[in-house]
């Protein structure tokens, strides 16, 4: 016969209720009676029903992480495993489950999230902005439901809680770095323009660049798609052959860099020499590259505990003040900007 709740407070010499808001984390109860309660569950190897206590609470301790199961590469890399692993961390810490499930506009948008939400399936979800819509946001606010979101997006307001990488700190500091290295015609390469995080690493590049005195040549700036390294090695290729090349590339993503490396490489440029190559995210590429990119580090293990706690924080105090924060980055710097 399997030990009931009414077993370990008979031997804990207590009520079941008292149990019950122990293993619930209600009520004042002193420290001694939580150690008689759980020296007594240790003895009879009492593992409490997460069901049963999720039934009774009206809450299922389940918080959820919303991917784009259409787009792989959303979810097949560094920077969704290290933030998966902060979420987790802190979630069974907190004693919460972690679901991930699917946000995909392919299958409907956000219906699936909402029939979690409105199902109480879950107490909060963890939304990436890529999937951010108005009309989501908007239905969010009105139901007061816990949310928080990866990513700074323009359309959310004041009622909504995100958090972000401060992109734009991360542009002053690439650009700081590679001009103290003795680099004068820093170009930068980007994702799509559409890209708000690709936006605020340029403009952040771009103020560095007046604050040390160095033009801003709008012909040093391009856009391209990582998902192509052959097209990103060609276009590099070119403004590397033109008079107005760059002697630096501060480059949006790590295989955007090692793109730029290899077209500097392959027209026989010297890296850090003659071109300096920087990087954001700071990914295992940069370190095996030959040789080593400098990078902006990004924490998104952080950025995945962080999102956790706030998320947490809301869940179990309806009346949290609404967080909106962005997270710091520094510089690892490696032989690729260590000019002479």
């Amino acid at each position: 016969m399997s030990v009931t709740i009414r077993d370990v407070a008979r031997l804990a010499g207590v009520s079941a209720s008292t149990v019950s808001r122990v293993l619930n984390g209600k009520g004042a109860i002193s420290e001694e009676t939580k150690k008689r309660i759980f020296d007594a569950m240790e003895q009879l190897k009492y593992v409490p029903n997460d069901f049963a206590r999720s039934f009774a609470s009206g809450s299922p301790r389940a918080i959820a992480l919303v991917i784009d199961v259409a787009d792989p590469a959303a979810y097949s890399n560094d920077f969704f495993n290290n933030t998966v692993f902060g979420l987790e961390t802190v979630a069974h810490k907190r004693d919460y489950s972690l679901m991930v499930t699917n946000g995909s506009r392919a299958s409907g948008g956000v219906s699936g999230v909402e029939r979690l939400i409105l199902g109480k399936k879950v107490d909060g979800v963890v939304f990436p902005v890529s999937l951010v819509s108005r009309e989501f946001i908007r239905k969010v606010e009105e139901l007061r439901f816990p949310c928080v979101i990866l990513g700074r997006a323009e359309d959310v307001g004041a009622e909504t809680s995100w958090l972000d990488i401060n992109n734009t700190q991360a542009g002053v500091i690439a650009v700081r770095h590679l001009a103290a290295k003795g680099y004068r015609r820093i170009g930068y390469l980007g994702g799509p323009e559409s890209d708000l995080f690709s936006r605020d690493r340029l403009s952040g590049c771009c103020r560095e660049l007046d604050a040390c005195g160095l033009s801003v040549d709008r012909e040093l700036i391009l856009h391209s798609d990582a998902k192509d390294i052959d097209a990103v090695i060609a276009q590099v290729t070119e403004l590397l052959s033109s008079e107005n090349r760059p002697d630096a590339l501060a480059c949006g993503s790590d295989m955007l860099a090692l793109g730029a490396q290899r077209a500097a490489q392959r027209l026989g440029l010297r890296v850090p020499e003659d071109f300096g190559v920087l990087s954001f995210d700071d990914t295992a590429v940069t370190a095996l590259a030959e040789p080593g990119i400098t990078s902006i580090e990004v924490d998104t293990f952080e950025l995945g505990v962080q999102a956790a706690e706030i998320l947490i924080n809301q869940i179990e105090n309806p009346d949290a003040s609404i967080r909106q924060t962005l997270l710091s980055t520094k510089i690892i710097a490696r032989a690729s900007t260590e000019r002479a």
